[in-house]
């Protein structure tokens, strides 16, 4: 094929396909653009998910008449001048790209007034050609409104995620800007419910109390530290150990008002809290840095979600610093932020007394000899097959053979030391009453018994606006698995029961830890979003490790893993024991050669 020049039409819907990836990069460029323009007041209402419609108000210095028709001219801008611009740019936008590629895909309609003249300008685009031009009556600032998203693009649509998806996508956009810049007011509204406001009272805090929820915002901490000899600052709310999140994606990071993707600061992060938390656990972080404009290179990537330093060590350093030392002194406080114990156990708010519990260990380390009576079943009969199958949701199984145990001790309060006939086993007392809670939860549920407890009285919760969006999508299945929730207000929910595995435990903690799962969404070859929650569920209300048990309890645990259908494994695939046989002791200690 020979080598021929493309098209205009082709170029820009090329340019577009870097620029505007989905529904949410064009909200992400039009909100930079608002800012830019010294915005104090921004809405943003969609609706189908982006796809069909986005609106974007602004009450920013609008364009002149003469300036709106070369705003859709690729690479035209007010930003930048010359070359050597590019060193200090203070601008969240730069390129002059963002509308020319968002017109080129799209029914694009933009109605912008500029203070100095009497009358605004409304121009229409389809595809990028101009299908109307003319003066009109306007308020000061722009209205951009973006229909019929990649209609000229159908490859592009087709791999748009589902419209829930692409909610959450542009939630997450809007929230991170009104963090970066609490001074101005944001509103989001998603097929005509308002989804998020912030006030515009300048204080990230109350940003926070919107966008995350207050029972999350009272286990933060606030950092505000500069370095000295260094012209950088750290602000911003990282959280207490006490909160944590199964990944990353919760450290949200921004360098002069943009935020970034940058997994070098982010690991700073998670290295601050280096003996703090549990492997596999992370922060809850909004952090802002600022520093001089020529310090960072933000022309590096299409969409500018990544920069690059002059002095990245050091940047690193400082913030791995700030919120050390934040974390440090945290807890060194003697009366920490946040919740505080009100003396009254979960189980009597759910009108629960201990006989009803299976297994209810006090966790106080500093008194590790007070726990209650374990209730241990009668002794399981043996088993014959020896093949373990996983168990899933209406999954056949076949019984797995394990012997006769006798619980001799327990190691670091976490693993039980049992004797067989066949020589030693070690059994991680969390995986294997995952397992027993795991397959008690699936015989009721195919009995379609399963148990919920209800609250004396209802409990309202309430969470980020993202986060209440996946339960509200996810309440059929929720209430599958023993919780009754019901909307009450703006990200408000009142919980009036839950599974009866979970009856000791604070709802919110509860729902947080199933959002986890939610957010993951279901993937190919992944368990089913129900099977997920059923895990979640026993993980919560298993023993934990740490938790010092007596013999009888051990013992108890021993006999009811016995019973189970897959004992050697948790619902998660980790082994729940390892065996030792007398012979491999007998080797170990040079008894056989």
């Amino acid at each position: 094929m020979p080598i021929q020049i493309l098209s205009e039409e082709v170029v820009a819907q090329i340019a577009a396909g870097e620029v505007v990836e989905r529904p949410a990069s064009v909200v992400k460029e039009l909100l930079e653009n608002a800012l830019d323009a010294g915005a104090g007041h921004i809405r943003v209402e969609v609706t189908g998910g982006g796809r069909q419609r986005i609106r974007i108000s602004d009450d920013g210095s609008g364009m002149s008449p003469d300036d709106a028709p070369l705003a859709f001219h690729r690479h035209a801008t007010s930003k930048l001048r010359t070359a050597d611009d590019l060193t200090h740019i203070t601008t969240l936008g730069f390129r002059g790209e963002a509308l020319a590629s968002i017109a080129s895909v799209s029914h694009l309609t933009m109605v912008t007034r500029h203070a100095g003249f009497p009358a605004g300008t409304l121009i229409r685009l389809q595809g990028g050609q101009v299908a109307e031009h003319k003066s009109v009556g306007a308020p000061i600032g722009t209205v951009i409104t973006v229909e019929n998203l990649f209609y000229n693009t159908p490859a592009r649509l087709k791999f748009l995620k589902k419209d829930s998806t692409e909610r959450r996508h542009i939630a997450l956009i809007v929230s991170r800007y009104a963090m970066a810049y609490p001074g101005v007011r944001f509103v989001l509204e998603q097929d005509g419910r308002e989804l998020f406001r912030s006030s515009g009272s300048g204080q990230l805090g109350d940003v926070l109390v919107a966008a995350l929820g207050l029972d999350t915002f009272r286990d933060m901490v606030e950092i505000n530290a500069e370095q000295p000899g260094q012209p950088i600052r750290v602000y911003g709310y990282t959280s207490a150990p006490s909160l944590h999140r199964a990944d990353r994606t919760h450290i949200t990071l921004f360098v002069n008002g943009r935020w970034i993707q940058d997994t070098r600061l982010a690991y700073a992060v998670t290295q601050a809290y280096h003996t703090f938390l549990m492997t596999g656990r992370y922060p809850v972080s909004v952090l802002l840095l600022e520093m001089p404009s020529e310090e960072v290179d933000v022309n590096v990537h299409p969409t500018k979600a990544e920069v690059r330093f002059r002095s990245g060590d050091s940047i690193f350093a400082a913030l791995q610093r700030a919120v050390r030392r934040a974390i440090i002194d945290l807890a060194q406080t003697p009366a920490m932020r946040g919740r505080y114990y009100s003396g009254r156990a979960p189980s009597a708010e759910w009108g629960l007394d201990d006989s009803h519990l299976q297994l209810d260990l006090n966790l106080d380390l500093e008194s590790p000899g007070q726990y209650a009576r374990y209730h241990a079943p009668a002794l399981a009969q043996e088993r014959s097959d020896p093949t373990a199958v996983p168990v899933g949701l209406g999954a056949p199984v076949r019984p797995r053979t394990l012997p006769i145990l006798r619980a001799v001790g327990q190691i670091g309060a976490t693993y039980i030391v049992a004797e067989g006939p066949a020589g030693m086993y070690l059994i991680d007392q969390h995986a294997a009453h995952e397992r027993i809670l795991y397959e008690q939860f699936m015989e009721e549920q195919a009995r379609q018994e399963q148990p919920a407890q209800y609250a004396l009285s209802a409990q309202s919760i309430h969470l980020p606006p993202v986060e209440a969006r996946l339960v509200e999508e996810n309440l059929d299945v929720l209430h599958s698995v023993g919780f009754s929730l019901e909307p009450f207000g703006p990200n408000t929910f009142v919980v009036r029961a839950v599974p009866a595995l979970l009856a000791d435990q604070p709802p919110a903690d509860v729902l947080t830890a199933l959002i986890e799962d939610l957010e993951s969404g279901v993937r190919p070859g992944q368990a089913s979003i129900e099977e997920r929650i059923v895990q979640r569920v026993c993980k919560q209300a298993a023993v934990k490790a740490g938790q010092i048990l007596s013999l009888d309890e051990m013992q108890g645990l021993i006999r009811q893993l016995e019973r189970c259908q897959s004992p050697l494994t948790c619902p998660h695939g980790r082994p729940t024991m390892i065996h030792m046989t007398t012979e491999q002791l007998a080797r170990q200690f040079g008894r056989l050669g």
